[in-house]
């Protein structure tokens, strides 16, 4: 599951990865609730959160932040939803800011027992705490006792392809999907390469010599 939060790691990373495989859209969610917001493609407009499957796995994708103060009913709509398919565990993907670059993966998991299950492929948190809906979904997941694991991309406050990849690295392991993340790499650059020309303007404007102002005259 994936949802707009820092850097959109898990919003990128399932939307990459439900377009990439192939997977089919088999519903969607919206609510009084959410932002009045639509995302549009080549002209069409998407449901706010979708839900697409394929094969064992389905996947839910959103396009808009869920308010704190609905995370609980979202959280628990969605769990009610896949509750008749006898899930066997579900994963969440956010992002978590840092001030270091390496694009690691950190991991959590609803019980100790499921731990092993991530332990080679992220870093494990030790202590802290995490938020949002992805936050609200672990614990309706531990309530329910369905394991439940948090894959959180190391990353900063823009849009994150690169740490996106890192998550479907682990993904890849967990699933054996063999999805090739180079064009989302590739993708991370092209973006750099804009933040990068949008700084070297910001900053040519900061150091250009304002024009003293002129006040008109009348008589």
């Amino acid at each position: 599951m994936g949802f707009p939060g820092s850097g959109l790691v898990g919003s990128i990373a399932l939307a990459y990865m439900v377009e990439q495989l192939e997977f089919e859209q088999i519903g969607s969610m919206t609510s009084k609730y959410f932002p009045p917001l639509a995302m549009m493609n080549r002209g069409v407009v998407s449901a706010p959160v979708r839900l697409y499957e394929k094969g064992p796995i389905a996947a839910v994708v959103a396009d808009i932040p869920i308010h704190p103060m609905i995370c609980y009913e979202v959280a628990n709509g969605i769990m009610d939803w896949l509750g008749p398919f006898g899930i066997k565990e579900v994963v969440t993907l956010a992002g978590i800011v840092t001030n270091e670059t390496e694009k690691r993966v950190f991991g959590v998991a609803t019980t100790e027992a499921d731990l092993p299950r991530i332990q080679d492929s992220t870093i494990i948190l030790p202590v802290g705490s995490i938020s949002g809906i992805a936050s609200s979904l672990m614990t309706e997941c531990k309530i329910r006792n369905i394991s439940a694991f948090g894959l959180l991309g190391e990353t900063i406050n823009a849009p994150d392809p690169r740490a996106a990849a890192a998550t479907i690295a682990v993904l890849n392991k967990m699933f054996e999907l063999n999805l090739d993340v180079q064009p989302l790499l590739e993708q991370a650059e092209e973006i750099e390469a804009t933040m990068h020309k949008l700084a070297e303007q910001v900053q040519t404007a900061e150091t250009m010599p304002k024009k003293e102002q002129q006040l008109p005259m009348y008589g």
